[in-house]
């Protein structure tokens, strides 16, 4: 009886103070009151918790960060005071996957303060109908001006082990296929999840990468990344596989502090989208609404590029970057090119760019991208030189006056390559000349690259160094009115709102992978939940030819796709700069198929996600900006998948000629990935399609609003 009577005195305390911790926390709600967040102090220690419909999608988690000789600022706090508040508005992109994007969130801010040393901190919630942004504010004050983070420690505990879609924690790379598993699964599969890079700098046998998306055993979607990386360190997650508990884990510099920090500042933006479909956490605009409105005054310059590039024969191995073979080592200031004797393998030479822009003139693209045209590639990788290249001198055999007239005589432009090799200092010492190179041509893109290891040495590519550098570019580049597509570069984090000329980046593994050895087919359904979650990927797609060998009979690479894949891309791989990957040679095989790269726009003024699992299948309709157009995009993973498609996102009572391109009956992505159809009739609001897409297969569609019924005279309605 004594136990007993024990028991419940023991259950009532626990009560008790279960009541007290709930009396002593405070909630805030999105406006729909779908996800809410509760926040208190736990013995002066920062804990919040995220729910969705009432159910728990992250439990308690603490806050905070650990300083450098200094006191931690993650216990000892009071609240001096909250606010809340609700902010609503609807802002016009630039660029993007819709022409409108509503920014609706209600707000809570806590206001802590530590009394031991007087320090002051604040923590800010917006929680939105789709997600939670959580960030770390630092008031101006007496007691906390100069300060360097140790670790920040936000944590992310997860309500069980759930599945996720991850790539391994590093400092330098995000060029990893993904894997598929249980969060407990993780440190056993790590060093199987690593494959070779040129650069890469692991931390953890259970560290993963931002975006990660995750799947819970009872159907919720969770994923966690950062919004509005500035002046800051890029965050991974760092998992405790006993507890289930993720923590943030800050990218270091070259002695190995986290972060140098001087009030007032903030840090970015820590996110969470939660939502029981799929196509809900694709259709999310937490990370752009995250982000500062554009700062640039005149965005006229700024638009959408459709381009082909002197590239993927370089990729494959069928032709150099470089234009001769005799140099050891290059020192730009004493090397005369004009005495050097040709490697005869140089792909940016005179005659092949013209060929590609024939090609590209002749099927509407408006660039054309030539990699290798500048001196100095015979000696650019793993040195780590200062000197690497100046960005203004072209080899012999690149006339850059008469191929950019060339160019321009034929209805397009030429876009800009700047390789760093990672020498950042030598890329901004030589910053003010190359872009006035570009302006001087009439280029108004560059891409950019940081293959290797960064100079200063000990700096990683995601480290606060880094991510300064690559804002810096953006925004001298603005200044010349040039668009940026970075390459190797942190992975986005909305940035793109606030400049709209970074059109794109590169930050994880691409098509070139495809010719190093090939890509998991999963791939291409995964990174839509992952790495787009920042902004748009430079994918390159379009390679119509998987037999690498056949380009290259030294590489025996094949593309792990088939060609209806390819073109589903487009639609399911968003960027407003999106490449015709392959050579002109491989796309006049299958002209009926490249009509669909033709026809596809790169700006759209509504995106629906009609289907979507990761690791899956990923099904996406868009409208062509200023348009009554519209393109499908349904790309398969891991297996086959078949669509039981409505078109009733079409308007009512209109007609529409579509054009199907899908996998063939014998369609294989490993023997027989050119096999497609293409099947062309009318369409309405309530046609409904059964489509097929094989493992790594895929369909896409184009459908263009009937103007005049005379045009499609002969078609036949498409059941």
């Amino acid at each position: 009886m004594r136990t007993y009577y024990l028991k419940r005195l023991k259950t009532l305390v626990a009560c008790l103070l279960a009541v007290s911790m709930m009396a002593n926390a405070d909630t805030v709600k999105s406006p729909d009151g779908t996800i809410a967040v509760e926040f208190r102090l736990d013995d002066g220690i920062p804990v919040y918790n995220v729910t969705y419909k009432g159910r728990l999608a992250v439990k308690d988690s603490r806050l905070g960060l650990e300083l450098k000789n200094a006191e931690n600022l993650m216990d000892g706090f009071v609240l001096d005071g909250t606010s809340t508040s609700t902010f609503d508005e609807t802002w016009r992109p630039v660029w993007g996957e819709v022409s409108q994007i509503r920014n609706h969130y209600n707000e809570y801010v806590a206001q802590l303060r530590q009394p031991s040393t007087d320090r002051k901190m604040n923590i800010r919630f917006r929680v939105y109908d789709d997600g939670v942004g959580l960030r770390y504010e630092f008031p101006q004050q007496k007691n906390l001006v100069y300060f360097t983070i140790k670790e920040e420690h936000t944590q992310f505990a997860m309500t069980g082990d759930h599945t996720a879609w991850w790539i391994p924690g590093d400092y330098d790379t995000q060029e990893y296929d993904y894997t598929e598993s249980r969060l407990s699964e993780i440190g056993a599969m790590h060093d199987a999840a690593v494959t070779d890079n040129a650069s890469q700098t692991q931390f953890s046998k259970t560290g993963v990468q931002t975006s990660l998306q995750m799947k819970t055993a009872d159907g919720l979607y969770i994923n966690i990344h950062e919004a509005a990386l500035v002046d800051y360190s890029c965050m991974h997650l760092n998992l405790d596989d006993k507890a289930m508990v993720f923590e943030s884990w800050l990218t270091p510099d070259a002695v190995g502090d986290k972060g140098n920090m001087q009030t007032p500042c903030k840090s970015p933006w820590r996110t969470i989208e939660v939502a029981d479909d799929a196509r809900r956490i694709l259709a999310s605009k937490l990370t752009l609404n995250l982000n500062e409105p554009c700062k640039l005054e005149d965005t006229s310059w700024i638009h959408p590029v459709k381009y082909m590039g002197v590239w993927w024969e370089m990729i494959t191995g069928k032709s150099s970057w470089s234009y001769t073979n005799e140099l050891p080592s290059v020192k730009l200031d004493s090397i005369d090119y004009a005495t050097m004797k040709p490697n005869g393998t140089h792909g940016a030479n005179n005659a092949n760019v013209r060929r590609y822009i024939d090609f590209a003139s002749e099927h509407g693209f408006d660039q054309l991208l030539i990699e290798g045209w500048n001196i100095g590639w015979e000696d650019w990788f793993g040195h780590q030189k200062d000197y690497v290249f100046d960005f203004v001198t072209p080899y012999p055999d690149f006339d850059i006056k008469a191929l950019n007239d060339y160019a321009h005589s034929k209805g397009m432009k030429l876009m800009m390559h700047h390789e760093t090799s990672g020498s950042t200092r030598n890329y901004e010492r030589h910053m003010e000349a190359a872009y006035t190179l570009m302006n001087k041509y009439g280029y108004d893109a560059v891409k950019s690259g940081y293959v290797g290891n960064m100079l200063p040495k000990g700096e990683h590519h995601y480290g606060q160094w880094m991510n300064n550098h690559y804002l810096y570019a953006v925004k001298e580049a603005a200044k010349h009115h040039i668009m940026v597509n970075g390459h190797e570069a942190v992975r986005p984090t909305g940035l793109c709102r606030t400049y709209p000329n970074l059109v794109g980046n590169e930050s994880a593994r691409g098509t070139e992978y495809q010719a190093f050895g090939g890509s998991k087919t999963m791939h291409v359904t995964v990174l839509p939940f992952t790495r787009l979650k920042g902004g748009p990927m430079d994918y390159t797609p379009g390679i119509f030819e998987m037999d690498i060998e056949k380009i290259n009979p030294n590489n025996h690479s094949h593309v792990n796709s088939t060609i209806a894949n390819q073109l589903a891309l487009y639609c399911t791989m968003y960027s407003p700069i999106q490449m015709a990957a392959d050579l002109p040679e491989n796309y006049e095989k299958h002209m009926d198929a490249f009509q669909f790269i033709k026809d596809v726009a790169v700006d759209w003024d509504d995106s629906r996600y009609l289907e979507a699992e990761p690791g899956r299948y990923v099904t996406v309709a868009r409208k062509a900006k200023g348009t009554g157009n519209w393109f499908v995009g349904c790309v398969a993973g891991s297996e086959e998948h078949t669509s039981t498609l409505s078109l009733d996102f079409l308007d009512k009572g209109k007609k529409y000629v579509a054009t199907i391109y899908a996998d063939g009956k014998d369609a294989d992505y490993k023997t027989n990935p050119a096999s497609y159809t293409i099947t062309k009739g009318i369409v309405t609001s309530k046609t409904r399609l059964t489509l097929r897409a094989v493992e790594g297969g895929g369909y896409a569609i184009s459908i263009f609003e009937v103007k005049d019924d005379a045009a499609v005279k002969g078609l036949k309605k498409i059941k």
